[in-house]
């Protein structure tokens, strides 16, 4: 089991008992803990403002009242019911959302879509897609692109608002947490001890991240359920101590008192009740990481009960004591997570609207309904979280809008570089005719140009080719994508076909990645493309051979185009197979014959084997089998001779006569990432003594 990469990788079988017992175990560590210690601020944020209260307790049991609704209708009935149903095969979270509504609708931005995508076995739909019957909601948003371009702004928001409460929400919590020592600690030692143990419990929880997620969660699963045991032991204490009515404080009509009393005050101090959630997310966020059934057993059996004992707890204490204290730190806490928090959340329930109607199917009421309600809830706190901007919710939003212009420049600039490729591709024809030219020399070994284009051949080849008048006898067009969905198996990984006819050596990848996808180094990517490529080659044989005799010259005249591409395993069970290990010597295995090659070079060699299968039925399948091994040999003996990796080294410069904003972008946002950011040849893992760079000027 591969707690770290989630879900995605492994079959589709329901979880024994045993695993969902020690997920959910797991998932105390990693997913509960700012949502347990929540209560350690809640009451002393909410009862920061200016409240009057009375003997009735009116103001404690509207609080009260808010913490148990907010708490059951946000973290219980919303995400634990519905929105971890709508998990991306096991992953969850904003772009898991965006991801499924993506597979189901066109609405995607990305331009090098195929239909060859969908036909991935993690590219699975609630149900086949009918032509026919497509919803409006689905055919206004594949109609105009506004919509969709405010719907990748939407999911960036929610991502960089995550990621911008992240940078501060450890600090909070573990701050909170290590406050307790000011009871027992006198003034003047309180700004000695605190602030200090807070950085180095931050620094031992860093430290221990790269260990992996279910190593820290079995470090500190124990650390919170004792926590949880004790918090709910002390408010049991509290409520049969003091205060054995609180619970009449569970009915609703509490909160509307609550708020015609305190009108203003009370609701400005909904930004501190909006903290007994804060967490939330991250059930559906770190959804990978376990599954549906840990994180629904975890909090409905014992984080739920425990909050809600805890709360109800302080409350019959607060009753009787009301001479609360307040704090500088009052303010801050109902701050920075006040904008987002909410917001994520409000994200989230708008992307769950659009996945009830085109993912699930469900009437479009139904959505709307689910908007409505759980999308007012949140509105009303998002509203009194909005006060506090000045105090201190400025800093996570200033974070997230500076990642969301980040992610803004480098997709509007990726897609407009695209755009420019397809618009300066160069025909299969010129490629063809390059080997009639006077001087175009073919040199030993392999060549992989690198594009983003699917198709046709990219203007970074056509210029390489006019300063240099030479290129490999064997060429590979390789185009690394993303695909929507969390993780690509590898047996479905390469997509292989010609281009050109057999003899011209031309081939085109293309490599798919899900967005969790960690991408190969660049020696087990160079031996599985040689594999896949073997392997195209014995099943484009296969296919030939399999033509009819009146249908042979249309398939010998689609030979001169490229045709389409081919879903090729490294270890592809049909019809033949191709193998690689680590000496340099090549084996062909025919009716015929057994051809053995032995490379020149002595000291770390390779080795590379080819199998064709020996059963031969025909002299047309006999000349196709000698066919067949001279290509295998010719990639054999290519792969001896080395593989060059050959990508395009861009600038990108705006049309004369652009606004301003789009040279502010482009010009200086664009080229300034483009220059401190990893280049493909780092990402790639590309050795300097095999790269070449292509120079190429994009005029945007």
């Amino acid at each position: 089991m591969d707690l770290e990469f989630g879900r995605g990788l492994r079959p589709p079988k329901r979880d024994s008992w045993k695993t969902t017992l020690l997920l959910a175990y797991q998932s105390l560590g990693v997913v509960y803990g700012d949502l347990s210690i929540s209560p350690l601020y809640v009451y002393k944020s909410t009862f920061a403002e200016d409240i009057q209260h009375s003997e009735t307790n009116e103001e404690i049991f509207g609080v009260l009242s808010f913490v148990f609704w907010t708490l059951t209708l946000i973290p219980l009935i919303k995400y634990v019911s519905i929105v971890l149903r709508a998990d991306d095969n096991g992953e969850g979270g904003t772009f898991a959302l965006y991801s499924l509504i993506c597979r189901h609708a066109n609405v995607s931005l990305l331009p090098n879509r195929q239909i060859a995508d969908e036909e991935l076995s993690t590219y699975k739909l609630e149900r086949p897609p009918d032509t026919t019957d497509k919803s409006r909601i689905k055919k206004w948003l594949e109609k105009h692109r506004k919509l969709r371009v405010a719907l990748l702004i939407m999911v960036m928001i929610g991502t960089c608002m995550v990621i911008g409460d992240g940078v501060l929400t450890p600090a909070i919590s573990v701050f909170s947490a290590v406050s307790g020592l000011e009871f027992s600690l006198s003034k003047d030692h309180r700004e000695y001890a605190v602030i200090p143990i807070t950085c180095v419990i931050l620094a031992f929880l860093f430290a221990l991240q790269h260990y992996g997620t279910h190593r820290v969660g079995f470090l500190f699963a124990p650390i919170v359920l004792a926590w949880l045991f004790c918090m709910s032991a002390v408010g049991l204490y509290n409520i049969i101590h003091w205060n054995p009515q609180i619970y009449q404080a569970l009915n609703p009509s509490y909160m509307f008192k609550f708020l015609k009393k305190t009108r203003k005050y009370g609701w400005m101090s909904l930004g501190g009740i909006l903290l007994c959630m804060t967490g939330s997310e991250a059930m559906f966020a770190d959804l990978g990481h376990f599954s549906y059934s840990a994180i629904q057993l975890a909090f409905t059996c014992l984080v739920y009960p425990a909050l809600i004992l805890a709360y109800m707890g302080q409350a019959a204490y607060l009753s009787k004591h009301h001479d609360f204290y307040s704090s500088s730190q009052v303010g801050f806490y109902i701050a920075v997570p006040g904008l987002a928090v909410i917001t994520v959340m409000l994200v989230t329930t708008f992307l769950t609207s659009l996945v009830i109607v085109l993912c699930w199917h469900r009437p479009p009421i139904l959505a709307l309904a689910f908007l409505l309600f759980f999308g007012s809830i949140e509105a009303l706190y998002f509203s009194a979280s909005l006060i506090k901007f000045l105090e201190g919710a400025w800093l996570p939003i200033l974070l997230a809008l500076i990642l969301m212009a980040v992610m803004f420049i480098w997709h509007y600039t990726t897609i407009k570089k695209y755009e420019f490729d397809l618009h300066n591709k160069v025909t299969l024809e010129w490629l063809l005719a390059l080997g009639d030219k006077l001087g175009m020399v073919r040199v030993p070994g392999i060549g992989l140009v690198y594009t983003d284009l699917t198709s046709g051949v990219p203007a970074n080849f056509s210029r390489f080719v006019t300063n240099l008048p030479a290129f490999h006898r064997v060429l590979v067009f390789v185009c690394v994508k993303s695909v929507p969905v969390p993780h690509v198996l590898p047996a479905e990984r390469y997509l292989v076909g010609r281009v050109g006819p057999p003899g011209h050596r031309s081939y085109r990848c293309i490599v798919r990645y899900g967005y969790r996808d960690v991408h190969q180094d660049v020696d087990s990517f160079e031996a599985e493309l040689l594999e896949s490529l073997a392997t195209f080659v014995k099943l484009d044989a296969s296919f030939r051979c399999s033509a009819a005799s009146n249908e042979l010259q249309e398939a010998e005249a689609d030979a001169e185009r490229e045709r389409p591409l081919t879903v090729v395993a490294a270890s592809n069970p049909l019809r033949g197979r191709a193998s690689y290990d680590g000496q340099d010597s090549v084996r062909h295995h025919s009716a015929a014959s057994t051809v053995e090659m032995e490379a020149s070079s002595g000291t770390a060699a390779k080795q590379v084997r080819f199998f064709i299968d020996s059963e031969v039925s025909s002299p047309e399948e006999a000349a196709e089998s000698k066919l067949v091994a001279e290509e295998l040999e010719a990639l054999a003996a290519a792969r001896e001779a080395g593989t060059a990796f050959i990508l395009g080294h861009s600038h990108v410069q705006c049309k004369p006569g652009s606004s301003v904003l789009k040279r502010l972008a482009v010009d200086v946002g664009y080229n300034f990432l483009r220059r401190n950011c990893r280049g493909p040849d780092v990402a790639l893992r590309v050795p300097p003594a095999s790269l070449l760079e292509v120079g190429m000027v994009y005029v945007l």
